[in-house]
This record gives C-alpha cells, sequence and structure tokens, in this order.
C-alpha cells in the first residue's frame, strides 16, 4: 500500500493505462514518428500507411509490456513493493490470464495492420515484423529471457530503433539506403538508454533474482557512467551527421534534449533505492521523445524551407 500510495498509484482506467508503461512508449512512436519524416524528405508520404505503422508499432511495444509483467510475475520476480512495473497483477488484482489474454490481442491487432501495410509495400516486412514480434516476445518470455541479459539493450535498440525506422522508411519509400540505416543509430542508443536506465534503477532486485544485466555486471556507478557515455555518443554522432551533410542544418535543433540527458545522470548520482531513481527512468525515455520530435521536426522545417 505504501508503494501506492508512492508512485501514485488510482484505480479505473489508470490500472490499464498503466499496465502499458506509458513512459517507455517513446521507443515505440519516435522511430515510426523519424522514419516517416526521413521519407517525407524525398517526397513520399503516406498518411494511412503512417497511422498503420504507427499504431503496429505502440501495440507491439505494449505488448511487449505485458508479458514482461505476466512472465516477471509468474517467475516470483514481482510483488507488491516492485517498483517500475505497471502493478496490474500484484497491486490491483487483475488475473495474471488476462494480461496474457491482452497482449496476445496487440499482438494479433498489430498483425492485422501488418497485412495492411504488407498489401501496400512488400510481404517482406511480414516477415521482419513478425521476428520483432517474436523477440518482443522473448525479452522476457521463454526459458533465457533477453531482458536477464547482458543483450537486452542492444536487442531492444535494434529492433525498436534501427529495424522500426527502417520499416516505417521502406514502406513510404519502397526501397532502403544505407544512410537511413546511420542516422538510425542515436535514437537506437537512447532506447537502449531507457532499457539500461531501468536495469539501474532494479539492479539490486535483478541481481537477488539471478539475472546478469550490464548493470549487474558493471555495478551501479559504473553503468550511470556508461549511461552518461552513450548520451555523448548519440549527441557526438548528431553533430558528425550533420557537419557531413546526412542530417539538415535544422537538426541543431535536437541539442535542446541534452539538458534532459545531463538531468538523468545527476537523478541517478547517489541513489540506491528503486523508488528514488524512478525520476531518473522517466525522464530517460523523455529525452528519447523529445530528441526524436526534434529530429523529426528539423526534418520537417528541411522538407517545407
Amino acid at each position: 500500500m505504501e508503494i501506492k500510495q508512492a508512485l501514485n498509484e488510482k484505480p479505473g482506467f489508470q490500472i490499464w493505462w498503466r499496465l502499458l508503461r506509458p513512459h517507455t512508449l517513446t521507443a515505440s512512436f519516435i522511430p515510426v514518428f523519424v522514419g516517416t519524416m526521413f521519407a517525407l524528405n524525398e517526397g513520399s508520404f503516406h498518411i494511412l500507411l503512417f497511422l498503420a505503422m504507427m499504431i503496429a508499432s505502440i501495440l507491439i511495444q505494449s505488448a511487449t509490456n505485458m508479458f514482461n509483467e505476466y512472465f516477471d510475475f509468474t517467475r516470483g520476480l514481482d510483488n507488491e513493493e516492485s517498483v517500475g512495473i505497471g502493478g496490474t497483477i500484484v497491486r490491483d488484482g487483475i488475473a495474471p490470464k488476462t494480461v496474457l489474454r491482452l497482449a496476445l490481442t496487440f499482438f494479433g491487432i498489430a498483425a492485422l495492420l501488418g497485412v495492411y501495410i504488407c498489401l501496400e509495400s512488400t510481404f517482406w516486412i511480414a516477415v521482419i515484423g513478425l521476428i520483432c514480434m517474436l523477440f518482443g516476445y522473448l525479452y522476457t518470455g521463454g526459458p533465457y529471457p533477453i531482458a536477464y541479459t547482458p543483450l537486452g539493450e542492444i536487442f531492444s535498440g535494434f529492433f525498436m530503433g534501427t529495424v522500426i525506422i527502417g520499416i516505417s522508411y521502406y514502406i513510404q519509400t519502397a526501397h532502403i539506403t544505407l544512410e537511413i540505416i546511420w542516422i538510425s543509430i542515436p535514437i537506437a542508443i537512447f532506447i537502449g538508454c531507457i532499457m539500461l536506465s531501468n536495469n539501474i534503477r532494479d539492479l539490486d532486485g535483478d541481481k537477488l533474482n539471478g539475472r546478469k544485466t550490464v548493470a549487474i555486471l558493471l555495478g551501479r556507478k559504473n553503468a550511470v557512467t556508461l549511461l552518461g557515455i552513450l548520451f555523448i555518443i548519440s549527441y557526438a554522432l548528431t553533430l558528425y551527421y550533420i557537419v557531413v551533410d546526412l542530417l539538415p542544418l535544422w537538426s541543431l535543433v535536437v541539442f535542446f534534449s541534452g539538458k534532459i540527458a545531463v538531468e538523468v545522470i545527476q537523478k541517478f548520482k547517489g541513489k540506491t533505492k528503486p523508488i528514488e531513481m524512478m525520476p531518473a527512468m522517466v525522464l530517460t525515455g523523455k529525452t528519447n521523445t523529445i530528441y526524436g520530435l526534434l529530429m523529426g521536426v528539423s526534418l520537417l522545417l528541411n522538407k517545407l524551407f
């Protein structure tokens, strides 16, 4: 009850909203937005494809979060005091099977949207989409969950960042370029950072449950240092892309998001309790959101002017 009050968890609609873990959904809609804005710069934009891709991506990310909620509960990893979860099962009393069915329903709707996307582009998208959904399930499901290994950040960054940006760009333009892959890297890193900040917050509990995340292997202090280094790499790559004309000069606006990245590191320093680190975790997602939105806006401005 104390955790519920500290997190300001409320009944009703918020139970289901929390289950989606909204602060992580930036990892789904930002890559679609950025990939589509790059396509727009080449004169290609189909609103229905954009909306279908956006909704499908959010549904897959939401379902992945639900699988996380379900499997962590069934493995006995979550309890009423756990921070960073929706708490739908352990604090709100929603049946685990209900959460699992909802996750599978979201996957089913995403698959139907995928059929439309394939009809408008190529059925190779179906293969890639199914692989993304499989890894969304395996992230916390299956006998060897990816989230319990040092590879969680890499897989999440690659699939939710580079792959989703690439697909969003391809379905608009019917081709893929090496440039779009390079440009996707900073956002892939930011998405990986969301997972890393999550693992920094959950380090003690994860360690007790036998996980081997990067945060556990490095220790909290070094993991926070790594988080800062990854932020620096993302901004350095962005500046490099502007200098070599992969990105327009307008893209300098993304550096306004750097202030939030600095706040993330400051809010992690000296903190040891999960509840104390929640603001830093939320701000990590916000860094990706603001960076991605400003990147997309800079591309739109480049198209208009």
